[in-house]
């Protein structure tokens, strides 16, 4: 077996000004380079972006990034991460975690949505698109969703027979959308859709509705000029109150503030510089 290296050019000077960082990966169990972890809390205390990629939460979590914080890692080393950094509350059957501006991810595919959400955060739902369809994955997936279901989600929901109900309700989040209503157009029972439903993607129906009409709104906030009301009705929200405290719950900001950071931050965030982490 042959050993190899993965190396980039900029050294840990670069992180002195990167907007982004990102850590890759970490070896649980053994203590990262003290220059790296010195790196990583001046990069923190300026208030630059961290992102942890699967095992490199234990990078994070070693220069004191992650402490009081919410985080996850790959489901393989969760209870490693909480037993040997007390002081952070491990989230461990989540994709991945967003707490202000440092976010954990778990394993390989996870890392690729916490990739495509820093895109749309930062350049928008058409540009966060496209790239995930070059990449032939789903645009978006929650961060709550589970690390584990009992079949993978791409291909399982064809494979069941879900995909033109899944469909079908993303066209209709305007409307009503209730267990039975769902069950209906699948032509199964409320009990066996429900059963069938958590078996193929990790969620509940009412669970994926609301993630579905949360980035409905995003999309409406991002890409209209519709006022808050519009968007709530367009989103099957049906007034802005119950919109409002199901964005600011789900994305931590309210609709107005997420428009108002969204379209001020897309020039900045495109002129400022990303870096690797190396983890040793």
């Amino acid at each position: 077996m042959r050993n190899f290296l993965l190396d980039t050019p900029p050294r840990l000077t670069a992180l002195r000004s990167a907007d982004t960082i990102s850590v890759p990966m970490g070896f649980p169990g053994r203590e990262p380079p003290p220059g790296l972890v010195d790196a990583l809390r001046a990069a923190h205390r300026r208030g630059a972006r961290l992102v942890a990629y699967c095992s490199g939460a234990f990078v994070l979590a070693a220069a004191g990034v992650l402490d009081h914080r919410r985080a996850t890692t790959h489901w393989m080393y969760t209870t490693q991460l909480a037993k040997q950094y007390p002081l952070i509350d491990v989230e461990g059957d989540v994709l991945y975690v967003e707490d202000g501006n440092v976010l954990t991810s778990a394993g390989t595919s996870a890392a690729i949505d916490v990739s495509l959400h820093i895109v749309r955060t930062d350049f928008g739902s058409e540009i966060a698109n496209a790239v995930a369809r070059r990449m032939v994955v789903p645009p978006h997936r929650d961060g709550g969703q589970a690390q584990f279901v009992d079949r993978p989600v791409a291909g399982a929901i064809e494979a069941d027979g879900l995909a033109p109900t899944l469909d079908w309700a993303v066209e209709h989040l305007h409307e009503p959308l209730t267990i039975e209503r769902l069950a209906a157009h699948a032509l199964t029972s409320p009990r066996t859709f429900m059963r069938r439903f958590r078996a193929t993607t990790g969620t509940t129906p009412l669970r994926w509705l609301l993630q579905q009409r949360v980035l409905h709104s995003r999309h409406l906030l991002e890409d209209t000029d519709h006022g808050i009301d519009r968007v709530a009705e367009r989103a099957g929200f049906g007034s802005a109150a119950n919109l409002r405290v199901h964005f600011t719950r789900i994305v931590g900001t309210t609709p107005t503030a997420y428009r108002r950071a969204f379209r001020s931050e897309i020039p900045s965030r495109r002129r400022r510089p990303v870096a690797a982490a190396r983890a040793g």
